[in-house]
């Protein structure tokens, strides 16, 4: 393996990287300050994918124009979700949350399934075709864009949580919501903001992802939020450095280790043929499983998780 190719599929990791570490900051926001565990988050970015196409479609826009139009709209879902589902039942019992969330999930798909369809759609960037050369491959354009618009996502949500009174208002509340309400915080309106905030962030995901090239349906948001969540446990619940950290870790295990370790079982599978070892196994094939096996590794050294605190 050269080094343009393992340049490339490192860049492919970090584009996967990129999309789970805006979905498990979402979560991690929400639950931070509500204590709150949204499994419909995932749909949130589905829906984020569909408001990106068929605006772009509609208004003939350059898709990442789209992108904050999206993100405004699916923060005002996030809003009406928190305000009218998750606020009435607040302290009934985790139970109901729990029901409530998972209620979300098949209203969301049914109701885009329902209004679109349930075929598959996707996104033509304006820079399908530009690429930059590293040797003899090609690096799409498209993905160093995400790549680089993640990482300003991410320093403008730092900014706002530790520079702005609204963002130590949000982190007051995560640390303890009754010496929060004590100093005179609303952290009902935290919880709103939060909720809009995790919902935005999930958009931010949504839209860069589908830009990206992918093919969508209603039912495509399960999968990587079950991945957000495993991203937010080996990170540690709560914190934002664990999530990223953890994002880039799955991202770069799902993509550049799984082909590097493909390539070398087939290159010890030509070497040694006395063994008989099958040349055609693919490790490719467990690209859902790569975070599942971490996130167990993860528990069993460090049950709280890379960042977090260790349990009394």
């Amino acid at each position: 393996m050269d080094l343009g190719s393992l340049v490339q599929i490192t860049i492919w990791g970090l584009l996967a990287g990129c999309i789970y570490i805006l979905l498990a900051i979402g979560l991690n926001l929400i639950f931070g300050v509500m204590k709150v565990v949204n499994f419909a988050h995932g749909e949130l970015l589905m829906l984020s994918m569909y408001f990106t196409f068929f605006i772009h479609e509609f208004f003939d826009l350059n898709p990442y124009l789209v992108i904050p139009i999206s993100v405004f709209l699916m923060a005002f879902v996030g809003i009406l979700i928190e305000r009218l589902g998750f606020r009435p039942i607040m302290g009934t019992g985790k139970l109901n949350e729990i029901f409530l969330s998972l209620g979300l999930i098949y209203l969301l798909q049914n109701a885009v399934a329902l209004i679109w369809g349930t075929g598959s759609r996707t996104i033509r960037s304006p820079f399908e075709f530009d690429s930059i050369s590293l040797g003899s491959r090609q690096i799409p354009l498209d993905y160093l864009i995400i790549i680089g618009i993640t990482m300003v996502l991410l320093v403008l949500l730092q900014v706002f949580l530790k520079k702005t009174t609204l963002g130590r208002a949000m982190r007051a509340t995560s640390q303890n919501r009754e010496a929060a309400m004590l100093m005179g915080i609303n952290v009902e309106r935290m919880d709103m903001i939060s909720f809009g905030l995790g919902s935005a962030l999930a958009a931010a995901a949504g839209a860069l992802w589908c830009i990206s090239g992918i093919n969508f349906n209603p039912y495509i948001g399960s999968a990587p939020a079950i991945k957000a969540f495993a991203v937010i446990i080996i990170g540690g619940l709560g914190s934002i450095q664990g999530a990223i950290l953890a994002g880039l870790l799955l991202g770069l295990a799902e993509n550049p280790l799984l082909v590097l370790l493909n390539a070398l079982w087939t290159e010890t599978a030509n070497t040694l043929t006395f063994l008989n070892l099958p040349a055609d196994i693919s490790f490719l094939s467990w690209q859902n499983s790569v975070s599942f096996l971490i996130l167990i590794i993860v528990l069993i050294l460090r049950p709280q998780g890379l960042f977090g605190e260790r349990g009394e």
